[in-house]
């Protein structure tokens, strides 16, 4: 488990949760330092301060809020743990609602939450239970790195989860983005609605959720560590151009869904909205040939009635 970097408690009611803030997710991207191309000699950020023209160490370095050019007014970080500020010590629920009613938008980085000791686990069980039986979200402030911020409880796998979140004016207005507008018909919607059922998955496991790039980028750096020669990448597939059939392009892409899903079936070879008009004209084909059929035992009828006339 890795090391806490926030403890707190949580504010429920009248009832407190003490609990140590560790990171829930890892990265695992390759990292990159900078080098002189000439000599591969490291390129590092020196810390210099502007009046003594001076390089200056890391325990001289502290923060300041500039008011104008001339004043700054100097914090030291026991001051900014000990601001005049409820949520700097906890996590004040302000109120609960569904999970499906947040926008994705402003969730940030997700962080679990885990007892203070042996004495705290009950109240925390509490309100995890609690959590998970109403099938809500506790929505909570906290104060970290200088800014108080919003925050979400929810409960993962027994375990309660703290999500970062955006303030309402930390999301832009989607109106700005003003895409243009084309109609497209009820047979297209459907279509692409095919697409999205045969592209549903239950969870994001498998080969397309892999990180290929983190993968090529340590094959690369391996190829060069031994002095092989540099894996070659695979040739890209050919553009498809611009989409002229938006259907038949749906079509198109319902069938391959189908094929990567290993669906060769009869069922494979159309699909259901191609299927209403086959069956349409089928329909069509079958009422010509029953009015043939019908006009040929009229026509025979007709002729079985003369002949004993043409005898008499």
């Amino acid at each position: 488990m890795p090391r806490s970097i926030w403890s707190g408690a949580i504010s429920f009611g009248l009832v407190t949760v003490p609990v140590h803030v560790v990171s829930a997710t890892e990265d695992h991207s390759v990292r990159f330092h900078q080098y002189h191309v000439e000599d591969m000699g490291r390129v590092r950020v020196r810390k210099f301060c502007e009046v003594e023209g001076r390089e200056v160490r890391s325990d001289e370095i502290g923060k300041g809020c500039e008011l104008t050019t001339a004043q700054v007014i100097p914090l030291t970080n026991d001051e900014l743990r000990n601001l005049p500020l409820p949520a700097a010590k906890a996590l004040e629920i302000h109120g609960f609602v569904p999970w499906e009613s947040i926008d994705a938008l402003r969730i940030g980085e997700g962080y679990y939450l885990q007892p203070d000791g042996q004495v705290e686990v009950k109240p925390y069980e509490l309100l995890r239970q609690a959590l998970e039986r109403s099938s809500r979200v506790a929505v909570t402030k906290f104060a970290w790195s200088g800014r108080e911020r919003l925050g979400l409880l929810r409960v993962r796998e027994n375990v309660i989860v703290l999500h970062a979140m955006r303030w309402p004016d930390e999301v832009r207005d989607p109106a700005g983005v003003n895409p243009p507008t084309a109609s497209v018909s009820d047979a297209e919607v459907d279509e692409a609605m095919m697409l999205i059922e045969r592209m549903t998955t239950d969870r994001l496991e498998g080969p397309d959720f892999v990180d290929r790039y983190t993968e090529a980028l340590e094959q690369v750096i391996d190829a060069k560590r031994e002095d092989r020669e540099l894996p070659q990448a695979p040739e890209p597939e050919k553009p498809a151009g611009k989409v002229l059939d938006l259907m038949a392009a749906l079509q198109e892409s319902v069938d391959k869904a189908k094929a990567s899903r290993g669906d060769t079936g009869t069922e494979a070879q159309g699909h259901e909205m191609p299927a209403k008009k086959k069956t349409a004209k089928t329909t069509a084909k079958k009422t010509a040939a029953a009015k043939e059929t019908a006009s040929k035992k009229g026509t025979a009828k007709k002729t079985a009635a003369r002949k004993p006339r043409r005898s008499a």
